[in-house]
């Protein structure tokens, strides 16, 4: 008789973390493999967090803090979001974690009862369905086709809509897809929400500094204000600040589901590191021109890798407003056979192709919901970027 919760049964490990630590492995075995796979900026995190960060140690700031963070950690976070999104919030709406993954963690398991159902556009991030699933819910994934931007629209939403309802999820920009919603979208979802006041809406926000064209970055809550009292707004300092491995999210929405997270998270984790919290207020109480430079190096990865892509026989891809990934369409590849006559069916034998064939790791499209594709990050130098996107090639001219 196995000893593990059956409720295992119902979630799998991250697709991505799996993919990058088989390369990792490969590495470590001598072989030169090219990740692709991981969501994470190859830049260090500025100069001013890390010293923050050093002052907060010699300080002792290395104590237990209350569960949601530190006073001055809501404080920056509350003015953050009055001057980036022209939205108030007072502090008891507001609450710090272990990373935005566990910001939505906590608000899933506050809010989900067996049977009720999350909508979640698909290509998605990997991990929202596994979580919904853990807790009994239902995962409404509805895809989203390329011919659509990859983005749901009003009519796919209001058809999705039942009774059940509990939750929308919206990440934008998106991981796998990178791409933004405009307002003049956001508008015409929010129309749709208007009708159901049973549903609470979830904008995983985590890409917002990382957009490009001079595109502008817009979240739910402040495009419909009449919303804002029924979405949780997710972000945190991993992607904009290169801070992935500080672990440090913040999620702001209602005062009774914050309340209700925070009281889980006390009986989980307590609170976020301390030393991690006093580098999170300098970084978002600090100089961000940082991110002009890192924006514009994002652009050219971006612009550099989809011509390489697109250049290929049997692929293709967008050009995305936002976040550093590109979802490349695979669909010419399926139906031929590798060198040693393994037909390609789908995208996950693809990938897999190109891991063994060109020591390139990406992370196919079902892992995100919606197939045949596979999502490949451009947060490397162009050096790495050019490397892996000739091995791709001549990987594909194996192919017959």
């Amino acid at each position: 008789m196995s000893y593990l919760a059956t409720r295992l049964s119902l979630i799998q490990p991250s697709p991505t973390l799996a993919m990058t630590a088989k390369a990792s492995q490969m590495k470590a075995e001598g072989i030169d493999v090219i990740a692709l796979s991981a969501g994470e900026p190859d830049f260090d995190t500025p100069d001013h967090i890390k010293e923050a960060a050093k002052i907060a140690m010699d300080k002792g700031l290395t104590k237990y803090t209350a569960v949601d963070g530190l006073p001055d950690l809501k404080k920056a976070i509350q003015a953050k979001f009055k001057k980036d999104n022209s939205l108030d919030y007072d502090l008891d709406q507001l609450m710090a974690a272990t990373g935005g993954k566990q910001v939505i963690f906590n608000a899933l398991m506050a809010t989900i009862n067996p049977g009720d159902e999350v909508i979640i556009p698909a290509p998605y991030w990997v991990s929202y369905p596994d979580m919904v699933n853990l807790f009994g819910g239902v995962p409404k994934i509805i895809q989203c086709p390329e011919v659509a931007g990859f983005k749901l629209t009003p009519a796919l939403l209001e058809s999705a809509i039942t009774l059940n309802t509990k939750w929308l999820i919206l990440n934008s920009p998106s991981n796998p897809t990178g791409e933004l919603y405009s307002q003049q979208e956001l508008e015409a979802l929010g129309k749709v929400l208007e009708r159901h006041p049973h549903i609470m809406v979830m904008c995983d926000d985590i890409y917002e500094y990382l957009v490009y064209d001079n595109q502008p970055f817009m979240t739910l809550a402040s495009v419909c204000p009449g919303l804002q009292s029924r979405c949780l707004i997710v972000n945190g300092v991993s992607k904009s600040y290169s801070m992935t491995g500080w672990r440090l999210g913040y999620g702001a929405g209602p005062k009774p589901l914050i309340k209700a997270m925070t009281m889980l998270q006390s009986q989980s984790t307590s609170n976020p590191c301390s030393i991690t919290q006093a580098a999170a207020i300098a970084a978002i109480n600090g100089d961000r021109s940082f991110l002009k430079d890192w924006c514009q190096s994002f652009a050219a990865r971006r612009n550099l890798t989809a011509q390489l892509i697109n250049d290929i026989p049997g692929l293709a891809c967008r050009i995305p407003q936002g976040a550093f990934y590109l979802y490349i369409n695979c669909q010419g590849i399926l139906g031929k056979r590798t060198p040693s006559g393994q037909l390609i069916e789908n995208d996950n034998q693809f990938a897999q192709y190109l891991l063994a064939e060109a020591f390139v790791a990406v992370v196919s499209g079902d892992a995100f919901g919606l197939s045949p594709y596979f999502r490949i990050s451009y947060a490397t130098s162009d050096a790495v970027l050019k490397q892996a996107c000739l091995r791709i090639r001549e990987a594909v001219e194996k192919l017959v």
